[in-house]
This record gives structure tokens, C-alpha cells and sequence, in this order.
């Protein structure tokens, strides 16, 4: 008797986990390690031609690699060191800050992930959790550093998946209004038209990457921000 009811304890509590773990909604983020070639390339660079130190690193997914070829110019005088490897995640960025963040040891970092997180069927409270991590392990070397973190964009092609994103982007303002050295800017608003919806014009065809006029949008919301508290 005794040993049928422990069977049955056991299998009560198993079938509780698994109503927690679902429940929980956390889902596993891609394995990292499919970008070691892109930050080896990185690190290749480097090794050739050292970045300076104190400078801003930006990061992010292919919307900000697709910003390398004139974010220097767009937030001069700021000395700026593009490190954006397509179809990254939050989690990502937080995996690779120790080869291609940390070493530059820099006066502040540009961040923008989320996006494919959203389409990974990342939950937004695990996005966020993804920042902090990321940025404790900038803290835990850089303590002064500050981190700007751009939010999730709209876009066409991942318009389905907005209200997600809406609410990894109020996760990530409300943490960065805990903590001075995280900034959230908001670089969404401007992207969207009278009706609310995202302005096609600021899009290549594929309905998701960005024109150079989205990225004078994406300048023109980050870069005072910049000005004012890094001068």
C-alpha cells in the first residue's frame, strides 16, 4: 500500500513539473556556436588592425549589421565599433560579449536583439531575462558601462508578431528605468505611419530589413540621446 502511494506522490509531482515547465513558457535559444566563423572574422580584424579602447560597441542582429556601412558617419563625432552578426539573438550577444564587447573595454555599448527572438518563439520575459544577463556580464568587468538598448522594430513581414514585441520592449524600458546605466530608446515610434502601421518606404523588399531611410530614422532617435550623456 505504502509503495503504491509513493508511486502515485512521484507521479503527481512529475506531471506538477510538467505543468510548471509548460506553463513557465520557456523555450531553449539556438545553439551560439553557429556564429563562430562570423566572430572569428571579428577577431581576425582585430588582431590586424586593434579598435580603440573607451569607444561605443554596437551589437545587434542584421538590422545592425545592416547599419555598418555608415553608422560611424551617422553618429559622429562618437567613435563606433560595428560588431552586428545577422540572424543573432539577445542570447547571442550575451554568449559572444566576452570575445567581441568586453575586450574593447568600451565606454558604453549600442544594443539591438529581439527581434529574432520574437520569431524563435522566444517569450518576452525571457527576452528580458537575456538582457539583464547580458548586461551583468558587462557589469560584472565594465561597472560604469552603459548599455543603449534599441527596441524591438515593427516591420511587414513580422507585423503577426508585434504584440509580442510590444511587450519584450516594456519589459526592457521598465528594467532600464531601474538602472542608470541602461537606456532604452525607443526607435519603433518613428517607424510607424499616421495609420499606425509600419511606413513601407523604410523597407527592402524582403518587407523586414531596412533602407537607408530607416536608418536615418533609427539615427535620428538614438543619436541625441548619445549627445546628451556621453559627452
Amino acid at each position: 500500500m505504502r509503495k503504491t502511494l509513493l508511486l502515485l506522490l512521484s507521479g503527481l509531482l512529475g506531471c506538477g513539473c510538467l505543468v510548471c515547465a509548460k506553463e513557465s513558457g520557456r523555450r531553449n535559444y539556438p545553439d551560439p556556436k553557429r556564429f563562430e566563423k562570423s566572430i572569428e572574422q571579428f577577431e581576425a580584424a582585430d588582431r590586424q588592425d586593434p579598435p580603440p579602447l573607451g569607444a561605443i560597441v554596437c551589437i545587434g542582429s542584421s538590422s545592425m549589421r545592416g547599419w555598418h556601412g555608415t553608422i560611424r558617419e551617422d553618429l559622429a563625432p562618437f567613435t563606433v565599433i560595428p560588431r552586428g552578426f545577422g540572424g543573432s539573438n539577445m542570447n547571442d550577444a550575451r554568449h559572444y560579449a566576452d570575445r567581441i564587447v568586453l575586450p574593447y573595454k568600451p565606454r558604453a555599448i549600442v544594443l539591438y536583439e529581439g527581434d529574432n527572438d520574437v520569431a524563435q518563439r522566444i517569450p518576452p520575459a525571457q527576452i528580458a531575462e537575456t538582457f539583464r544577463a547580458f548586461a551583468m556580464k558587462v557589469h560584472a568587468e565594465l561597472p560604469t558601462c552603459r548599455i543603449y538598448v534599441l527596441s524591438i522594430k515593427p516591420s511587414i513581414k513580422r507585423w503577426d508578431m508585434w504584440p509580442t514585441m510590444e511587450k519584450a520592449n516594456a519589459l526592457m524600458e521598465t528594467m532600464c528605468r531601474e538602472d542608470d546605466r541602461l537606456v532604452y530608446v525607443d526607435i519603433a515610434t518613428p517607424m510607424f505611419d499616421a495609420e499606425g502601421l509600419p511606413k513601407p518606404e523604410i523597407f527592402k523588399e524582403d518587407h523586414l530589413h531596412m533602407t537607408r531611410s530607416g536608418y536615418e530614422l533609427w539615427r535620428d532617435a538614438l543619436k541625441p540621446i548619445l549627445e546628451k550623456r556621453e559627452r
